[in-house]
């Protein structure tokens, strides 16, 4: 049942990381004129850079960006197709999620309530996820609550809000008003997922079937997952005495768990740089980190949303 969303101003403080820092990073320079831009070129490293789409060499991160004169205030890219969630402003603000082709050009455009939160797409460009934060659900004793979606871009079947999947807690299915979703990332068959879900004041990793559209909990406090390439391991941000966010990896065959060498709390979803390191936004700034634990580096300056284009 659809509910009637009120977004207030408290949303901004609470949840408006993407429009705080949208603001934050324009004041640090103005960006560059635009150039031709193909997201899809293999070699790159995609950020977000200055408010809109940018590129650097993967084996050379530190140069000037090539910028295109697409802005978003979240991003992902893969196989052909980005996804691009971008703000309507308003005294209600809304997004707008757009999908674009190898040119950039928009192809659809999905108009939803909240502020941008995350965005992915999976490996093959097929299969596109956002969340954004919303005010107003009758459950939220916080004051917001999150909506994900998902879109199939080959059939163009879209679920706007994948709150009613069926859920299985530790093997029983799960019913709750409170149940919230965000941070999707697939797996390479275009159909298994796995995102956080929320309820009753505690947070877990949930593995996702789109096709039989059921989900289960594989284990507690983590969010925001991000599975590997070759899908064999995850990486997730874990709340950590007395309440930072430290970034995870789990082994998925041994279900072993163990903290990156990044100290600093960490409030992304994190992207795979290669098989042996993620990276993340960090203080404006765009890092990575190795799964064995080793110090992390930074990548990127002013830059966010990084996606790597082999």
């Amino acid at each position: 049942m659809k509910r009637v969303v009120v977004l207030l101003v408290a949303v901004v403080v609470l949840a408006g990381g993407a429009v705080a820092y949208a603001t934050w990073a324009a004041s640090r320079g103005a960006a560059p004129a635009a150039a031709a831009f193909d997201p899809g070129v293999p070699g790159r490293l995609l950020v977000r850079s200055a408010g809109r789409i940018a590129a650097v060499p993967l084996d050379d991160p530190g140069a000037a960006p090539t910028v295109s004169g697409t802005a978003c205030d979240r991003f992902h890219s893969a196989g052909g197709t980005t996804l691009c969630l971008v703000t309507r402003p308003g005294t209600l603000p809304k997004t707008d999620a757009l999908i674009l082709d190898r040119s950039l050009r928009e192809t659809r455009r999905i108009k939803l309530a909240g502020i941008p939160s995350r965005a992915r797409v999976s490996q093959s460009g097929r299969m596109a996820s956002w969340t954004v934060f919303v005010t107003g659900d009758s459950y939220s004793s916080g004051g917001f609550s999150t909506w994900t979606g998902i879109l199939d871009t080959r059939t163009g079947y879209a679920v706007t809000n994948i709150e009613d999947i069926p859920l299985y807690l530790d093997g029983r299915r799960y019913h709750s008003p409170d149940v919230n979703y965000w941070g999707v990332t697939f797996a390479a068959d275009d159909n298994r997922f796995y995102a956080t879900v929320s309820t009753k004041g505690k947070t877990y990793l949930v593995e996702g079937d789109f096709g039989a559209w059921r989900a289960r909990t594989l284990r507690e406090n983590a969010e925001c997952p991000s599975l590997s390439p070759d899908g064999r391991h995850l990486v997730f941000k874990k709340r950590v005495s007395p309440g930072p966010w430290r970034l995870h990896a789990l082994d998925l065959k041994t279900m072993r768990e163990t903290p990156l060498g990044e100290s600093a709390s960490v409030d992304d979803q994190a992207a795979w740089l290669d098989e042996r390191s993620v990276m993340y936004a960090k203080d404006g700034d765009v890092w990575a980190a190795p799964l064995d634990g080793g110090p992390p580096r930074l990548l990127v300056r002013d830059a966010s949303s990084p996606v790597a284009v082999r």
